[in-house]
């Protein structure tokens, strides 16, 4: 009860993050938390958001206000979606599940990534009719194409291709933490440990979390690797526009590309046959030194010019981030630390007050702009 009455006084994004800095260890808090290099990305893509401001609006009539809209052709109940993530379940039991309900609850699409740490058919038992999946595209094409076919029959309708992560980055918190699959053990990380017993408790319960759709598909986790270690082994760093055309061929529902950052993608994206694209530098957690995302947006939104889906995501903390998203273009911001710090402080509980502060915050941003519905933001900012 006592944790669910300090959730209840998180007002912000930035109190969930501090609820889950007290209940994680270090290096679990560091591997959401942390971001490639010196991490310079990641400053940048809250830094950029000062860049544009809401333009405010009086005298309107805001009586029927809604933030109902649609994205590939599936009605949300917001402009929001829970993006792929890995390791969920080292920071709470189950963590892909309870993401997954929330979203069912928000009636908002979760995207369950390749990195997930429960089986695809355990996910889909959970999940809500908006489901989605985040590719790796793996080096065997073979069982690229295999786990595609399973997704697919599972009733997942759009795809995210990630397409930044050729090679990963290199983040050094995970580099200094030892963060490792599974968990290997240190005195210093034993303390650390110690003073969370929340936590330590859960994982005793619940095991050491492990990336159970990756071994369903590629085999077994080799012990004593980073989780980057992990991935990089499995990555194609072939993967090229010339391929594209054999995931189209492959996947016959929605396909969205996750990593794009210049107008140039989308051009190739659309002849591609793409549905649509997805805003990202990964949170900054791999190229460090780009640009933020809400600046490369302008450029993006006006070369997809209504042919396909824009999302976006990396740096957004508050629902006026969101409303400035939209108001530059993009139909909806995809989730990734805010959540994350909710699923680390309280589970689907957590998530939940997540996506209900965001909502709130987006509703008064939009009403304040002038807005009585979605739609009606676009354009509404100035730089």
């Amino acid at each position: 009860m006592a944790m669910y009455r300090t959730l209840a006084r998180a007002a912000s994004i930035d109190d969930l993050r501090t609820l889950a800095q007290r209940r994680l260890p270090r290096m679990v808090f560091d591997y959401i938390d942390g971001a490639a290099g010196e991490e310079s990305t990641a400053r940048r893509n809250r830094s950029g958001f000062q860049r544009f401001q809401l333009r405010p609006e009086i005298l309107i009539d805001l009586s029927k206000r809604s933030l109902a809209t649609s994205v590939l052709g599936q009605p949300l109940a917001m402009p929001l979606v829970i993006g792929p993530t890995g390791m969920n379940g080292a920071y709470w039991p189950q963590g892909d599940l309870c993401l997954a309900r929330a979203a069912k609850a928000a009636n908002i699409p979760f995207v369950m990534s390749t990195a997930a740490t429960v089986k695809l058919a355990t996910l889909v038992e959970a999940a809500g009719p908006l489901r989605w999946f985040q590719l790796y595209m793996l080096r065997d094409r073979g069982l690229a194409q295999a786990l595609l076919e399973r997704v697919h029959a599972a009733g997942f309708e759009v795809l995210q291709l990630t397409v930044d992560t050729a090679v990963t980055g290199r983040r050094n918190r995970d580099v200094r933490n030892g963060f490792t699959l599974p968990f290997r053990w240190s005195a210093r990380k034993l303390i650390d440990t110690a003073r969370r017993p929340s936590w330590a408790l859960q994982m005793l319960r619940s095991g050491s979390p492990t990336l159970q759709l990756f071994a369903e598909v590629v085999g077994p986790i080799q012990p004593g690797s980073t989780i980057t270690e992990v991935v990089q082994r499995q990555i194609s760093d072939a993967f090229t526009w010339r391929d594209l055309d054999w995931l189209r061929a492959c996947w016959p529902g929605k396909l969205v590309l996750k990593g794009v950052s210049q107008a140039a993608h989308v051009h190739q994206a659309l002849a591609a046959g793409v549905d649509g694209v997805v805003v990202s530098n990964h949170g900054g957690r791999q190229l460090d030194g780009a640009g933020s995302t809400i600046e490369q947006l302008p450029r993006i939104a006006e070369a997809a010019d209504g042919r396909m889906a824009v999302l976006i995501d990396s740096g957004f903390r508050h629902g006026a981030d969101i409303a400035k998203a939209i108001a530059l273009g993009a139909d909806a911001v995809q989730l990734g630390r805010p959540t994350l710090y909710g699923l680390a402080a309280a589970g689907e509980a957590g998530v939940r007050h997540a996506l209900h502060i965001l909502a709130a915050e987006l509703e008064v941003a939009m009403a304040l702009s002038g807005a009585s519905n979605v739609g009606q933001l676009r354009g509404r900012v100035d730089c």
